[in-house]
């Protein structure tokens, strides 16, 4: 079985150790379905990320409404649930 190192180097995490939750959004009409992360971080921001360039911040903002709505607005689904930083310590 091949293993893919999905770990990111120091430099190229830009999350750090600030996240309160993460969403996975998904785009099921594209095959394979396309996946975005939404982090909200303990300093009141809302980025999204995308996992296929490099996790680079596509979207951001102050407001979790917002993050959601230009979400739904492309057509991405939320996958069921958050992950909470609190919940894996």
């Amino acid at each position: 079985m091949n293993l893919s190192n999905t770990t990111l180097p120091q430099e190229l995490n830009q999350v750090k150790n600030n996240w309160i939750f993460t969403e996975v959004w998904i785009d099921a009409m594209l095959t394979p379905p396309y996946l975005l992360l939404l982090l909200a971080n303990n300093e009141g921001k809302y980025n999204i990320y995308d996992p296929a360039k490099n996790y680079e911040i596509i979207f951001s903002t102050d407001n979790y409404d917002t993050a959601k709505t230009w979400l739904l607005e492309d057509e991405y689904e939320p996958l069921e649930g958050k992950l909470f930083l609190e919940e894996l310590l």
